[in-house]
């Protein structure tokens, strides 16, 4: 197998590193936070825009865009760079995610899951080989394996069960075609149980994926349940092979994973709080409908570099906001994904320059969630 990432610094304190991953749109610099594009677009931004930000690599999903548009519109339109005109790296989720949260009446058999489509109720099947196809068509850069994510909390029969079919598809999605230079990534189940962790890694590694996600987690345990499987699945992985933590999370959760070894990570909710007015800074989040920000003429972050912050004022960000102009979604959703690419480009600044341990540590201590009362008027 021909190499696509490569370890270039490791931090001396801990286990986070700086990598660079190859892929046939481009160069990929790690750790890194990738946003999240799941209906072929990131919410609210362009893809100039995007490029502005720095984004090196966004996401989108198979089981949406199988659904809507389809996969034949797709391949007419060239494929989904150029349906979206994005011409950086695009990783696409398998869709067994989504099976898992949206469908409804789902039916799973070792081939696959029959389920209800969440928009009109139509019966699809959605199994290895249909997601293989599917992201084939896509052309993305990256491919994720299709798994079964099981709930939380569940027990470990179910767990055991789960993980069987997980495995048993990954093998099948390894046998199948894909285009020249896709990366396919295999995803690490087991729920909370640090045996059938272990498992689900050495028989993935076994398999010979070109990276490796720890998927399972964020499904509604707590913070530090969350960080506890990361843990118990890192050491199981190739030093040589990207990691990847699935759609997580905030971003001291991201360099508390950086510092564990994480390479890579994507979450919905920088775009996503953004429309319900929630500003991510690096002292933590606050609401900008709230009554204190009506005459507050400073930006949304106070030394922060994006466009929003360079240009308007929070008051009138909070006037854009409680007015329904689009024009706010943007800028909020714009200062929001700066921040969480701008700390992933700090954690590599700094693990380059042996401190990131200093950097976690400050970044930490100084973070608070909700850093005020919801008052608005």
């Amino acid at each position: 197998m021909e190499r696509t990432f490569a370890v270039i610094r490791k931090d001396p304190h801990n286990q986070a590193r700086t990598g660079q991953l190859r892929t046939a749109h481009g160069v990929i610099e790690t750790p890194i936070f990738m946003p999240v594009g799941t209906q072929a677009t990131v919410k609210c931004m362009t893809p100039d825009e995007l490029h502005e930000l720095k984004a090196q690599i966004i996401l989108a999903n198979t089981y949406h865009l199988v659904i809507r548009p389809g996969t034949d519109l797709i391949a007419k339109a060239g494929g989904l760079h150029k349906f979206m005109n994005w011409d950086g790296p695009i990783l696409t989720d398998s869709g067994g995610y989504q099976v898992f949260s949206l469908a409804k009446l789902r039916k799973i058999s070792p081939e696959g899951v029959e389920f209800q489509s969440h928009v009109d109720g139509a019966t699809l099947f959605l199994g290895p080989r249909e997601s293989m196809a599917a992201q084939r068509v896509l052309g993305s850069d990256i491919v994720m394996a299709f798994d079964e994510c099981p709930h939380w909390p569940c027990d470990r029969e179910y767990a055991c069960s789960s993980l069987e079919l997980t495995l048993q598809w990954a093998a099948r999605c390894r046998e199948q075609q894909l285009c020249d230079g896709q990366l396919l990534f295999g995803i690490v189940q087991g729920s909370v149980f640090p045996d059938l962790r272990e498992r689900s890694a050495r028989e993935l590694v076994a398999m010979n994926f070109e990276g490796y996600a720890i998927g399972g987690v964020s499904v509604g345990e707590p913070p530090p349940e969350m960080m506890r499987q990361v843990e118990m699945t890192v050491p199981f992985l190739p030093q040589d092979r990207p990691r990847y933590v699935m759609g997580v999370g905030t971003p001291p959760q991201m360099l508390e994973m950086a510092a564990r070894g994480v390479d890579m990570f994507d979450c919905t909710l920088p775009s996503r709080v953004a429309r319900n007015g929630t500003i991510f800074t690096a002292r933590g989040t606050y609401a900008i409908k709230n009554s204190k920000y009506r005459e507050d003429f400073e930006p949304l972050e106070e030394g922060c570099e994006c466009y929003a912050c360079r240009n308007f004022t929070r008051a009138y960000v909070r006037h854009l906001y409680r007015t329904s102009e689009i024009l706010g979604l943007r800028l909020m959703t714009w200062h929001n994904l700066h921040m969480y690419l701008e700390t992933m480009r700090r954690a590599r600044e700094t693990i380059a320059a042996g401190i990131f341990e200093e950097f976690r540590r400050e970044f930490a201590a100084t973070y608070t969630e909700g850093i005020e009362v919801d008052e608005t008027v």
